[in-house]
Parts: structure tokens; sequence; C-alpha cells
């Protein structure tokens, strides 16, 4: 594969993961099809989630995602004033989405872009308590690692201040930023991007509150699954758990929204990271079809390529 096929696979990988998990939300994993039954459109009997949504509309996982990416070609740095007022876009005025309709959206999330809407500032506007980590801003970060041309700990530091606008605790910050040195790895080829991501990491914390964080609520190292759940360290454990099932996209995506429940944000997230690992080209040509809004992706697509020359 091509360095253009992993950077494409990635970005189709999240939003169709995304879209193909919107239809078995919420659902535990005992209601849930077979995984070879599985698909944009769900088996007939089967009581789906948003019943409105046409089969293939991505959720604000993928709306958000693209969001960041559009500010970080636009300003050609992470800017937070115009990352703002692109997320208040996609809530005010349904942007970055197949229909103009925002159907789904995280309870922080709208309390975030509430304030954001009340005057303060986005660094500040995320809530920041301990049970303030739900994983918003992780299902949208893949963008920042796919964009990004400065070293691990340039990456690392643009990952924590992605996160804030909505999600301002540590917590979450870190499993962005594992994430994108994670989706990095991947994009060299590097045969356990995982292990490799977290021992920069930890180089880059050294032995400050950020390693004390990863190392007592994330462990990287512990190898338990995660339950397919809106934590933050959940989504992210569940996105790991999943990559390694599966020997293809397809495989992934589907072991991601058996978990249940948070379907859409687990097959985004690591539907991004099996997009990069198997490319666009890996991807099942059914599902690249149905996705529906590619004139929205394709030239931002257009635009991430260019960028890096």
């Amino acid at each position: 594969m091509d360095r253009y096929d992993c950077i494409a696979g990635g970005l189709y990988g999240l939003l169709i993961g995304d879209a193909l998990g919107v239809p078995y939300e919420f659902h535990p994993p005992n209601e849930l099809p077979p995984p070879e039954q599985i698909d944009m459109q769900p088996p007939v009997n089967f009581a789906r989630s948003h019943p409105n949504v046409p089969p293939g509309t991505w959720s604000d996982d993928g709306a958000l995602a693209l969001a960041l990416l559009d500010s970080l070609l636009t300003c050609d740095r992470l800017d937070l004033n115009d990352v703002a007022l692109k997320f208040r876009a996609w809530y005010e005025q349904g942007a970055y989405t197949p229909d103009g309709i925002v159907f789904d959206a995280g309870i922080q999330t709208v309390k975030a872009i509430q304030a954001l809407q009340r005057g303060l500032p986005p660094y500040r506007s995320g809530p920041a308590g301990e049970y303030d980590n739900g994983n918003g801003s992780l299902m949208r970060v893949l963008p920042l690692a796919l964009w990004h041309t400065g070293d691990d700990r340039a990456l690392v530091a643009d990952a924590h201040m992605q996160s804030l606008p909505t999600h301002g605790h540590l917590r979450a910050q870190i499993c962005c930023a594992l994430y994108c040195l994670w989706a990095r790895y991947e994009l060299v080829g590097d045969n356990d991007a995982w292990a490799t991501a977290t021992h920069r990491l930890r180089e880059i914390y050294g032995n400050g509150q950020a390693r004390i964080e990863l190392e007592t609520h994330i462990r990287p190292d512990d190898p338990a699954p995660g339950a397919g759940k809106g934590y933050v360290v959940d989504t992210l454990r569940s996105a790991r758990w999943a990559v390694e099932q599966g020997h293809n996209y397809e495989q992934v995506v589907r072991a991601a929204i058996r978990l249940g429940y948070d379907t859409d944000t687990t097959a985004c997230v690591a539907g991004g990271i099996a997009g990069i690992r198997y490319g666009l080209s890996g991807i099942p040509e059914g599902w690249r079809r149905q996705l529906r809004g590619q004139e929205l992706v394709e030239p931002l697509l257009a635009r991430l390529w260019q960028h890096h020359g």
C-alpha cells in the first residue's frame, strides 16, 4: 500500500465505521445480530437505533472529525478558536453532516458547545471533572494524526490541546495523545504500533502527572478488553481489542460493533486504525459505495494529500 491509500483509509475508515455502527447504538451485545449480518442496513427484524437516519450516514463522530480536519487545513495549524467556530457550525447549522441534520450529540460535547456559545474560551469550555471523561474528543482526533508533520512531542501537545474545547480532563487528553501516536506508527508500517506509541508517550511524559495518569488509569500494557462503553479509556481499550481481533477492516469494525452500546464510536475509533492498516483499498467496496456525504469528504481528502506535498 502507498501512503495515500493509508491516509485515505484512515479518514474513510473512521467515517464508515461510524456509519456502520449508527443503527446498532445503545443495544447490548446479546441483542445484536451475528457478525456476518452486521451491515449498513441491519436485518429486517432488528430494532435499529435512529430509524429515520438513512443507512450510510455518519454521526457526530464523523462530523466533528471533519470539522477538525477542515480547521487544520484552513489554518495550517491547530487553532482552537477556529476549531470552536467549526464545532459550533456543526451544532447550530448541521455543518459537516450529509443532510445538514444533527441527530446524535454527546451530552458533554453539547454542554461544552453551549459554554462556547456563552463566550467561554475554547481552552476552558470543556468540562474537566473526574466524571467528565467521555469519548467525545477521542472519537474525532484521528485527522490530527493524519495531518500532522511535526515530531512526536508536538503531536502529543496538539492532541492534548484539541481535546480542551469539549473534554478538559487530563485523562481524555492522554487517550487522544496515545491514539494519535498509535495512528502515526501504523502509518509508517510499525508492526507493533501500540507498543511503540506507548513507549514514546512514556518518554515524552517523563515522571510527571501525565505519566501517573497514564499508568494509573489508562494502563496501556493491560490487554483487558473494553466493553463498548462511552468512557474514554473503555473506548480506547475496546478499539485496541477490536483491531487485534480482526485480520482485515471488515472483521475489525464488526468486532467493535459486536461489543454493543456505543457502537458508532467504538467502530469509528477502531475503524480509523484499521483503515490505516489495511488502506482504503482494504475497505469493502460495498460499504464505500453506501457511505453518504462523500462530496464533503473528497475535497478535504484532496487538501490533506496536497498538504503532504
